[in-house]
């Protein structure tokens, strides 16, 4: 076990120094800042209060007290974690494997007394624990930015392709957002999978993650069309969406453990076919 964590360690290591790795922090930290200055605008602040009369009724006097970081906050995570977050996770995770592969550092890498199990095994759990990293970075440095510029206040979240649209105090809208934080690890979770699992395949770094995001774009716009409304429940991004019923009241815990089953089973499918394809790879030549 302590020489397993050795290798992890050092996977980490080698992972965290690449330059390509941190990209998606920066890009992300970049984005948060503009969308969070838009945000100060008077035209965003009439596009909330708009929602926010709709939603709370009688309550609309409070819109200042609900218009504060962690409603801003919730807004980055929702428009821009799903989609953006998808590029730099694939980036990574169609990389991995690939990219040792074409340097031929991973020639040298089997050559030592290790498995091939183990090694795919110790990359796969370097890119989980990246895709926990950076989902972390974004919602914790998007929640302090916030309210570092509006101050605390309470939530106001409001998905309108999920039909959510409900309001939570300071205290439970901040636990719901870490909860949600972990969830949307899990939901992620499986485009670093799917990358992976090209990355195990014959294929350049790029085609790695170009067949990624064309599949998770091309699963993602194929949901949302009124023709495929009857097989929506196929698709893997309606159940990476789930993240958002942790929000509902109260919450819908059979559902979300059903998504996450379906997930949990495409994550496995992949990282069977992934190891399978790997394993039969030579490496010789």
């Amino acid at each position: 076990m302590m020489l397993f964590l050795r290798q992890f360690r050092a996977e980490l290591l080698k992972l965290f120094a690449r330059k390509r790795t941190w990209m998606g922090f920066g890009a992300f930290f970049l984005l948060e800042v503009i969308i969070l200055l838009k945000l100060q605008s008077a035209e965003a602040a009439r596009f909330f209060q708009r929602d926010f009369q709709r939603s709370a009724g009688g309550l609309s006097l409070l819109f200042e007290d609900y218009f504060r970081g962690l409603t801003m906050a919730f807004t980055v995570m929702v428009f821009t974690l799903f989609l953006l977050g998808s590029v730099f996770l694939a980036l990574v995770g169609g990389d991995i494997v690939s990219k040792e592969v074409e340097d031929g550092t991973l020639r040298m890498t089997l050559c030592r007394p290790i498995t091939r199990l183990r090694v795919l095994l110790i990359k796969y759990l370097s890119c989980v624990t990246y895709t926990l990293v950076l989902v972390l970075f974004i919602g914790l440095s998007a929640l302090l930015t916030g309210m570092a510029w509006r101050g605390t206040g309470g939530l106001f979240a409001f998905v309108p392709e999920e039909k959510l649209m409900i309001l939570y105090p300071q205290t439970e809208g901040l636990i719901r957002y870490g909860a949600s934080m972990l969830l949307q690890t899990a939901s992620l979770v499986t485009i670093t999978t799917l990358a992976f699992m090209f990355s195990c395949f014959n294929a350049k770094p790029a085609a790695a993650t170009v067949i990624t995001l064309t599949l998770f774009l091309a699963d993602r716009i194929l949901s949302f069309m009124p023709q495929f409304e009857s097989y929506r429940h196929w698709f893997m991004t309606t159940h990476m969406a789930t993240w958002t019923n942790i929000f509902r009241e109260p919450i819908p815990w059979d559902r979300i453990a059903g998504d996450y089953l379906y997930l949990l089973g495409l994550n496995g499918t992949f990282l069977i076919i992934g190891f399978a394809v790997f394993s039969r790879r030579d490496f010789k030549s």
